[in-house]
């Protein structure tokens, strides 16, 4: 896939163990502009960010295998200027985050469930509109 510099701040990539979950938040984003991919786990997220070059990355923290973490970690090493917003429903998340920041790592989190107008208002401080 070829990203241009025009588009590359409207490029959103979802990361979410939860199929459902996953679709809905893309179809939202794509409902207000934003090009968006779903990934259905950490380790198809960070093989689709290698053609896809997202701008934003929103990934659920606990899944099974890579954790939203883990992935934010590596994408952060990656693709240093990629944006990252996590979003978590369990209560393990908070000492998951704790031992990232730990390790030198500190990620926007959003609590699920989370409001549309929640998250498109997150959207756009973090990346503008599409």
């Amino acid at each position: 896939m070829n990203v241009t510099s025009t588009d590359i701040g409207r490029r959103v990539l979802v990361i979410d163990d939860e199929k459902m979950i996953a679709d809905t938040l893309a179809l939202i984003l794509r409902s207000e502009g934003y090009a968006t991919e779903v990934a259905y786990d950490g380790s198809s997220g960070l093989a689709s960010c290698n053609d896809f070059r997202p701008h934003l990355v929103i990934s659920d923290v606990v899944m099974p295998g890579i954790s939203g973490i883990e992935v934010a970690i590596e994408l952060r090493q990656k693709f240093p200027n990629c944006t990252i917003l996590l979003y978590s429903g369990q209560a393990a998340t908070a000492q998951m985050m704790e031992d990232a920041r730990s390790r030198g790592h500190d990620f926007e989190l959003l609590a699920k469930p989370v409001h549309p107008a929640r998250l498109l208002e997150k959207v756009r401080a973090m990346i503008g509109n599409a």
